[in-house]
């Protein structure tokens, strides 16, 4: 890295902790602070969105994906369009009316209101520790780019990637802390722009040029590479059942539903959202990691390649903005999951059992305080993952498995009780997370090769939530 590089880094870190603090000026209610006033437009929130479910934690791993298995990669971001095109027409309709009546904050204020207190609590807590654990995700991605491009040394008994660890976790923290959620979607907005720019008129032509165009490509890289068939059919499941649900459970994807000034302007965002994940964004990330694999083919850990790649092969300047873009990529979604993980244990569970009649400026500093707390366990949690997927995928599935068939009943099965959501909560949720962490093992004579374990707690949960639901109806 050129001292040009540095400071072209710098400089949009700076002004992107200039965006922080200029809605830390102009914020002062709790509705500024997490839902944006309730008056964001349907662009900005569909960059906001997708900057969210990607990030740089996606945008690393594509890159991984890329490298490691060639186009068939990019089915992992067609989980996204689908995602978010059926949360569009079937939930945010929903969602939409019942937040313009009643004002709803969080994700599970919306379970409170259709099956109370109880589920509410518990919800809050399965988000909030979920949020916290992806996080922590973008926060190793943001490492992970950083230790080999920008901070190659040791400092203070410190290695590369610590170094990094503190660096994006304190970035974060600055701006995301002092601005709430406009601060997030507006950023987020400029940070994914720049990224598709970086990526898709910068980094592929520079790579292409360096790897001889495609004809160096075919060369280089198995036949399997160009292949769209090429992934086992029941990796394709387990990332669908994982990631899919997440659209109609996640705590950052309500508080931008709440955001908007309408049904019409969120279901907007969510359509736009979808067509930037699959194709544009599903493609650039896996192909940029074919690069890699071409002109790095011995790297040992693939989801360092990216990295690698603009490290060694863009030229001086452009170096610097596409490791910002990056960095941007990262922060968009390590912000709005430290919101949505703030927004989790203010809203639901400080304000409601233990200050409810706080006002607006202890409101504000007391999200302010929590925000930074939960960032710094966030770092504390990065360093105990070795990849940037799993990170995200063990969150994704705790969060998945507890909550999904709860949440799903709430807004399509009238017989839903709080009972039978309570039930499905707590052990499709606990089971998924033992059998992920490999506390508990399944059973030989149920276990399928391969299968991910959300797919039995998703399975075990919607058993449990439709027998004791109709066991035990609310009255």
């Amino acid at each position: 890295m050129s001292l040009i590089d540095y400071a072209v880094f710098a400089a949009y870190m700076t002004c992107v902790l200039a965006v922080g603090f200029y809605f830390y000026k102009n914020n002062s209610t709790a509705e500024d602070y997490y839902v944006g006033g309730r008056e964001v437009s349907p662009s900005h929130v569909g960059m906001s969105v997708v900057a969210t479910d990607v990030g740089g934690g996606f945008s690393i791993g594509l890159g991984g994906l890329g490298f490691a298995m060639g186009l068939s990669g990019s089915w992992l971001l067609f989980t996204g369009l689908v995602g978010a095109w059926l949360s569009a027409y079937f939930v945010v309709p929903r969602i939409k009316a019942l937040d313009e009546k009643h004002k709803f904050f969080t994700y599970p204020d919306f379970l409170r209101h259709r099956y109370g207190e109880r589920v509410a609590f518990l919800a809050a807590l399965i988000s909030g520790l979920g949020y916290l654990g992806f996080t922590g995700g973008q926060i190793l991605a943001g490492a992970k780019l950083a230790s080999k491009t920008l901070f190659t040394w040791s400092f203070l008994g410190l290695t590369p990637l610590q170094v990094s660890l503190l660096l994006i976790a304190f970035i974060t923290l600055c701006y995301t802390v002092a601005g709430g959620l406009k601060a997030v979607i507006y950023t987020d907005s400029i940070q994914w722009g720049v990224l598709l720019v970086g990526l898709i008129f910068i980094t592929i032509p520079v790579s292409l040029w360096q790897v001889g165009g495609l004809s160096g490509m075919y060369e280089k890289l198995p036949a399997q590479s160009f292949s769209l068939t090429a992934v086992p059919p029941v990796t394709l499941i387990n990332w669908m059942v994982t990631i899919v649900p997440i659209w109609l459970i996640g705590m950052t994807l309500y508080q931008r539903i709440y955001a908007c000034k309408s049904t019409k302007d969120a279901q907007r965002a969510w359509y736009i959202a979808g067509i930037l994940e699959y194709p544009i964004m599903a493609f650039a990330g896996v192909f940029l990691g074919m690069c890699a694999r071409a002109l790095l083919p011995d790297v040992g850990d693939a989801e360092m390649a990216l990295p690698l790649l603009i490290k060694d092969v863009l030229p001086v300047g452009v170096k610097g903005i596409v490791i910002a873009a990056y960095f941007s990529a990262i922060m968009s979604t390590a912000d709005s999951c430290l919101m949505a993980s703030s927004g989790n244990l203010v809203n639901d569970l400080l304000q409601r059992y233990f200050y409810a009649n706080a006002d607006d400026a202890k409101t504000m500093k007391m999200s302010q305080v929590a925000t930074l707390l939960i960032g710094l366990l966030a770092l504390l949690l990065a360093a105990q993952f070795n990849t940037v997927l799993d990170a995200i995928l063990h969150a994704y599935a705790f969060m998945v498995s507890g909550l999904f068939i709860p949440t799903f009943g709430a807004l399509f099965w009238a017989r839903s009780s709080s009972r039978g959501a309570l039930s499905a909560m707590v052990l499709g949720g606990l089971f998924t997370l033992l059998w992920k962490t490999k506390v508990l093992a399944l059973p030989k004579v149920i276990s399928v090769e391969g299968l991910d374990p959300i797919v039995y707690g998703l399975t075990l949960s919607l058993i449990v939530f439709v027998v004791v639901s109709l066991l035990c109806p609310d009255d």
